[in-house]
């Protein structure tokens, strides 16, 4: 019998981290030669190299617009963010670190990141366009009913992807070069815009 969706919330946030925890793990696991996942191929160790040099940038460098910071300081109910996410994605580690200083605006917000290979009855309830693709934010209220649903990526970026797929039929090393451009230029601004839509 199929597993209700709160149950299976339930049972992920368990086997959850917070942010500092999760950016722990992946620091050690680095130092072992491994990343999150099952896959420690060379490829993913170098994406995963790449993405912790990118993370411990942003969580320097980032500043949250003013707007974004009143709006969520506004908000007065309590919601748990649960994040799919793993080490050697590089969407994850352009928005992992972004969508953690706004849950640390307000209290009210509870941010817990799960691995999306460890917890695959969750991520298969959250598909796009029929794939697994991290990250994932899901806004949930106090009961674990998921009131919204962010991810892959911000709208723009997203829309660039699906625009380059339809011209080239499919994403290629140039474009993701582009992307992590886009990425650094837009410092996590439409990513903000588009959270404080759900909230």
């Amino acid at each position: 019998m199929k597993k209700e969706l709160k149950q299976i919330i339930e049972e992920s946030l368990k086997k959850s981290y917070s942010y500092n925890e999760y950016r722990e793990l992946t620091k050690k696991l680095l130092s072992e030669n491994k990343s999150t996942g099952e896959d420690n191929s060379e490829a993913i160790l170098n994406y995963a190299k790449l993405n912790e040099k990118r993370m411990e940038r942003l969580d320097k460098t980032i500043s949250l617009e003013e707007t974004t910071k009143n709006k969520l300081k506004e908000i007065n109910k309590k919601y748990t963010w649960l994040l799919i996410a793993e080490g050697w994605c590089a969407d994850a580690a352009q928005n992992v670190p972004i969508i953690n200083k706004m849950a640390e605006v307000n209290d009210n917000f509870n941010l817990r990141i799960v691995l999306r290979d460890k917890n695959l009855e969750l991520m298969d309830e959250f598909l796009t366009n029929g794939g697994r693709a991290i990250p994932v934010l899901l806004i949930l209220d106090k009961e674990n009913n998921v009131l919204s649903t962010w991810g892959s990526r911000p709208s723009e970026a997203t829309k660039m992807v699906e625009d380059y797929k339809a011209k080239n039929g499919k994403i290629d090393d140039e474009f993701k070069k582009n992307l992590q451009i886009w990425y650094t230029k837009n410092k996590g601004k439409n990513l903000q815009g588009d959270l404080l839509k759900l909230l």
